[in-house]
């Protein structure tokens, strides 16, 4: 342990300092590797397999180089050494990732033929050595290391590859596939032979271009290797000895099955478990070859599948074995298998039928069919034919048994597979009939499963029912209710398991609406736990707590003190400033919009501190983020909500000064203004007077400044509503005696201009002009069947447009009156010269635009 210790430390030091700084210690590593002493050569050996390893995982292109010139002095010396595993691990460092093109080097090409040489002896070796011989697990050991060269230098240099395509199918498909690996062959050998298989199969540098010009001749030498190798024979049988031998459930997972159930699936193919586990490895083999050779390959499947029609004998269990297996590979395919496969007829006519066999011996047929239909009903599957198949789950859902059944993780993947939000062919009118029962069986099943993964698994299949049926959940949620406190206190050791509570509580309150009010002595503890990030479970809560958290407040009626308590959290989430971010700006939005004065008074200092700090140094959607809050409160809150985040505005005004380069910040700078102007002018006073200043310059000078820069930036306003208010904005300095205002008159009335085009429509009847934005206008809107109902926070939303000025105010009467007062004010003659100042053509568009006032 001790030299173990002392070589990593010499090779993280040769990280940074070989071979620039100490350019003696490969030399001496190499000299020390000659000497008789086998205490020394085997301390040198471990250093040097250390710092090659450290040195060969740099990656800038200068230390590469390097590593490069160094490999070839070390390969040189090395290459008579294959005595030892230290040895074969330096060499196998070399050989991958010492080399730009290794097919070059004949010692690395001749390295890597020699080690097809040994494995072969190896395996030849293993025949006489027993299982349960001490020397069987480092011979074991040893040819899973050498396979592992091959693995390796195939991934990292492919068209180097080439040449060895050839021998490596042969060798592999020999072992796994033909009686040659009967008696030797082991499942982590083999396993690694089907990678080997997959990854020169699946190999996007050995597929040619369509354009067969635009490919490189490497990849056509690889491609013409393969096209040689996969003859229809060797397809044929390689795709047989996958689902007849491969495919078949062992004896050792049917007791396993057996004895637990509820904890063992085979199904367990995510991630990257196909590099290490023979089933998920056979199944991921099998997709990608027949994806490849998919044209060979349908025939060959589809006379398996004709070859077991009509009912199975129950007494013998490797027809039933064999009939899980093809279904299995049928699953597998089905996207390849799509215009091949009649599903439909096939459901109507055989499955549906096997998935009502109760016969004892046929749990592995009726747990396999659930599954078959859970991979094609996204694929070709007829929504009418769903009823017949809903009546058919229901049925199973109904098995005593079924939390220590055969079929249960079948039965639930296919729940998931169907009731996706995505799944177009989903018709809740269908569902509706079925819903009370699978709900309650749901459940009474949720009660009865002990393990987390399944109550995960079916918690997810409720949230999916939930989510699907909206609102009409409401008559049958009640025991789910009352049972998700006593799992969620049960549940205290398992956070994914918690996970999986918080997202059907936020379905859930989804679908109650306003109701779920009454989740609150439950649900608000739950939410102050999973945000605050001074408890250890937020690092697993917190996303799904942040949207829990917002999907209450949106369907809140009103608020409650415990509500309004639970957003001390927020500050620290505040700082955080993490990906979380955008929903914490929601929430905050959510707050202002369910009750402003009580929600600011509390929290408006401590929110705007923490603007002001998130300001210094944020990316310029968070800044847009931190602007829109202001924006609300200020829509909100018109009169006290300046006061409010007062420390804010000054560097805004100076955003408009100074002109922000960033059109969608500016675009908000100037709403936050057209409102404090529109709504609060003796505030805008205030605040001009304050910039004039903090400045040093005349109160007029600051104000016809904004006015021209924001003439000038109109553009960067793209939303209908903020164009229309900052016409209103800048038309309410009207009337004016003062000098900077009539000198933008005209840059005031192109404004208005624009507005008017952005906002009014024809009457095709009258011919007149209305202003479309006008909430007088709009139509009470009812939802679709297909849409969803709006929520507390929709609502509460419409009821302040129609207090908003944009939404009550027509800017084409506010023109008018406000070009009346001026006119008023100046006369005649003062009047028109101030007009003369603006251009003909959008007078013209003026004066069509205000016919009939």
């Amino acid at each position: 342990q001790i030299a173990t210790q002392i070589s990593v430390l010499i090779a993280k030091v040769a990280r940074v300092d070989c071979p620039r700084q100490w350019p003696q210690l490969i030399p001496t590593l190499l000299e020390s590797l000659k000497v008789q002493d086998d205490l020394r050569q085997h301390r040198a050996l471990l250093t040097f397999y250390h710092v090659t390893k450290t040195l060969s995982s740099k990656r800038l292109a200068a230390d590469r180089k390097i590593f490069y010139d160094v490999s070839i002095v070390i390969q040189y010396w090395l290459r008579n050494f294959y005595t030892s595993n230290f040895f074969f691990l330096v060499l196998r460092k070399l050989t991958v990732h010492g080399f730009v093109e290794p097919h070059w080097s004949v010692e690395v090409m001749g390295f890597l033929h020699a080690v097809f040489e040994r494995l072969k002896q190896f395996l030849e070796c293993s025949r006489s050595i027993r299982a349960e011989n001490v020397c069987r697990d480092r011979l074991e050991k040893t040819i899973i290391l050498f396979t592992k060269v091959l693995l390796d230098f195939l991934d990292q240099h492919p068209f180097s590859f080439t040449p060895l395509i050839q021998r490596s199918l042969e060798f592999a498909v020999s072992y796994v596939f033909t009686e040659a690996g009967e008696g030797v062959v082991f499942e982590r050998f083999i396993v690694q032979c089907m990678n080997l298989i997959k990854m020169i199969v699946k190999n996007y540098a050995y597929k040619p271009s369509k354009n067969i010009e635009d490919s490189s001749p490497e990849t056509l030498e690889a491609h013409k290797i393969k096209a040689a190798f996969f003859t229809y024979p060797t397809l044929m049988e390689i795709c047989r000895r996958l689902v007849t031998h491969y495919f078949l459930l062992t004896k050792e997972e049917l007791t396993m099955w057996e004895e637990d159930p509820e904890g063992f699936t085979v199904e367990e193919t995510g991630g990257d478990s196909w590099k290490y586990s023979l089933r998920p490895c056979t199944e991921v083999l099998f997709i990608d070859i027949f994806h490849e050779y998919n044209q060979a390959l349908t025939p060959v499947l589809v006379e398996m599948v004709h070859s077991l029609q009509g009912p199975t004998n129950m007494e013998d269990t490797n027809a039933i074995l064999m009939k899980d297996a093809v279904y299995n590979a049928v699953g597998l395919a089905a996207y390849e298998l799509f215009d091949s496969v009649d599903f439909d007829q096939w459901f109507k006519n055989q499955l549906l039928a096997e998935l009502q066999v109760s016969h004892n011996r046929y749990k592995p047929i009726r747990r396999r069919v659930i599954w078959l239909i859970g991979q094609w009903i996204s694929v070709k599957f007829k929504s009418d034919l769903r009823p017949m198949l809903y009546e058919a789950i229901r049925n199973l859902l109904q098995d005593q048994d079924l939390a220590s059944c055969f079929h249960l993780q079948s039965l639930l993947f296919f729940l998931n597979a169907c009731l996706p939000v995505d799944d177009f062919e989903f018709r809740t009118d269908q569902f509706l009939l079925y819903l009370e029962s699978m709900f309650t069986l749901l459940f009474q099943l949720l009660q009865e499963v002990t393990q987390c993964d399944t109550k995960m698994h079916v918690l997810h299949v409720l949230s999916c029912v939930i989510e699907r049926v909206n609102m009409q959940i409401r008559p049958y949620v009640g025991c789910l209710v009352q049972y998700l406190p006593l799992l969620w206190k049960q549940s205290e050791e398992h956070n994914m398991l918690r996970c999986a509570i918080l997202t059907t509580l936020i379905h859930l309150v989804q679908g109650l609406g306003a109701d779920s009010k009454n989740l609150y002595p439950f649900l608000l503890p739950v939410i102050q736990l999973s945000t605050d990030v001074s408890q250890p479970p937020h690092v697993y809560l917190l996303e799904d707590g942040l949207e829990l958290w917002l999907v209450t407040l949106e369907n809140s009626p009103y608020l409650t003190p415990e509500l309004l308590r639970i957003f001390q959290n927020m500050s620290a989430l505040l700082e955080l400033s993490s990906e979380n971010l955008k929903n914490c700006f929601k929430i905050i939005n959510a707050y202002v919009f369910l009750s402003s004065s009580e929600f600011l008074q509390m929290y408006a200092a401590d929110l705007c501190r923490s603007f002001c700090e998130l300001l210094k140094d944020i990316t310029t959607e968070g800044q847009v983020q931190v602007l829109k809050v202001v924006e609300n409160v200020l829509k909100v809150n018109p009169v006290l909500g300046p006061q409010m985040f007062q420390p804010l505005l000054p560097s805004i005004f100076k955003g408009i000064i100074d002109g922000e380069r960033y059109p969608v910040v500016m675009s908000t700078y100037l709403g936050i203004m057209g409102r404090v102007l529109l709504q609060n002018a003796s505030f805008f006073s205030l605040l001009l007077s304050q910039m004039a200043c903090e400045l040093g310059q005349e109160l007029d000078q600051i104000l016809g400044n904004v006015i021209e820069m924001w003439v000038d930036r109109m553009d960067n306003i793209t939303q209908p509503e903020r164009r229309k208010l900052s016409a209103l904005a800048l038309l309410s300095l009207l009337p004016s005696l003062n000098s900077v205002i009539q000198d933008k008159f005209c840059g005031i009335i192109n404004i208005s201009v624009e507005g008017l085009h952005d906002v009014m429509t024809e009457d095709p009847e009258t011919g007149t002009y209305k202003d479309c934005m006008l909430m007088s206008h709009f139509e009470e809107s009812k939802a679709t069947e297909d849409e969803e109902p709006p929520t507390e926070q929709d609502k509460r939303k419409k009821m302040l447009a129609l207090n908003d000025p944009v939404h009550t105010v027509s800017l084409q009467q506010f023109i008018y009156e406000k070009l009346k007062a001026q006119h008023e004010l100046l006369g005649e003659q003062g009047f028109q010269a101030l007009m003369e100042t603006v251009d003909t053509e959008i007078v013209a568009q003026l004066q069509e635009f205000l016919q009939g006032f």
